[in-house]
């Protein structure tokens, strides 16, 4: 029977993309063995990326709560559906059998987290707020708009997914460049973004070379905030990057190994880290 080879693509805007460049990097197996050659997206990719997520933002952001959570379900169902297929993309770099059972079995435990926030964290992050005048005055979240996001080496899939979630369920639109080591598990979860209910442009998943990439993710002025996982040195590049357009920056230090798994690696402030507050004052009696 004749094998035939898959050619990893990109996800963005709902499609299927090789860079722009036409370059690409070779991946191996556990053996050394060549297993396929992974897109290095470019800069202008990036862009193409951002204006995607722009395009889908407005629907996104005001989708409903309840819809919006449905959708996150239905992205669980998906991932679950092809677990043994994610398991096995974690465990080409070596990673144990086990292990790549528990990352993906915890990624789709945090899409449901997450979805079931969708309806709740509103109500949490929101206020009523006393004033020394005749006027009603609250305040609620608005979502900020396209999030920047630069995942971690390891737990390619999980801490992907810890970074992306929380930008997309607060109304954000995400463009997202996955692990450097391990890319394979992003292909695949673009595959399952592309069937699910996700609209296209919500998620956007890149691939390529951080030290290439990651210049652009802190000056594109159409980003507004950066949720990533870099050294010291991207760290620095980032903030002195993201001075100039005033982002919202997410820093998580990779010297330090995160515990992904953890409890405080997911919920209501993760949300929050994404979202602005708009407050208004409406006279009463008026």
């Amino acid at each position: 029977m004749l094998k035939i080879t898959k050619t990893p693509k990109c996800y963005v805007g709902g499609s299927f993309i090789r860079s722009e460049s036409g370059r690409v990097a070779p991946i191996k197996d556990a053996s050394g063995a060549f297993f396929a050659n992974i897109p290095l997206c470019t800069r202008k990719d990036l862009r193409n990326a951002v204006e995607a997520a722009a395009k889908a933002g407005p629907g996104w952001a005001t989708r409903n709560a309840y819809n919006r959570g449905q959708v996150l379900y239905r992205l669980a169902e998906m991932l679950e559906a092809r677990a043994a297929e994610m398991s096995d993309a974690i465990s080409l770099s070596g990673i144990s059998k086990k292990d790549a059972n528990r990352e993906v079995r915890a990624s789709i435990e945090r899409v449901v987290h997450y979805a079931g926030w969708t309806d709740k964290f509103q109500a949490l992050l929101g206020s009523v707020n006393p004033v020394a005048s005749s006027h009603f005055n609250f305040t609620v979240t608005e979502p900020m708009g396209i999030i920047g996001v630069v995942a971690p080496d390891e737990k390619p899939l999980l801490g992907l997914l810890s970074l992306v979630l929380p930008a997309i369920t607060g109304g954000n639109t995400a463009v997202a460049l996955a692990s450097g080591t391990q890319p394979y598990p992003s292909i695949l979860l673009g595959e399952m973004l592309a069937t699910s209910d996700l609209p296209r442009g919500v998620v956007n998943l890149l691939t390529g070379r951080r030290d290439e990439l990651i210049p652009t993710f802190a000056t594109h002025a159409h980003l507004r905030g950066l949720a990533a996982v870099g050294n010291l040195d991207e760290r620095k590049a980032l903030q002195i990057g993201a001075s100039d357009s005033v982002k919202r920056l997410k820093l998580i230090p990779s010297e330090t190994p995160t515990d992904w798994f953890a409890e405080n690696a997911q919920g209501l402030y993760e949300i929050r880290d994404h979202l602005e507050a708009k407050t208004t004052w409406h006279p009463i009696g008026a």
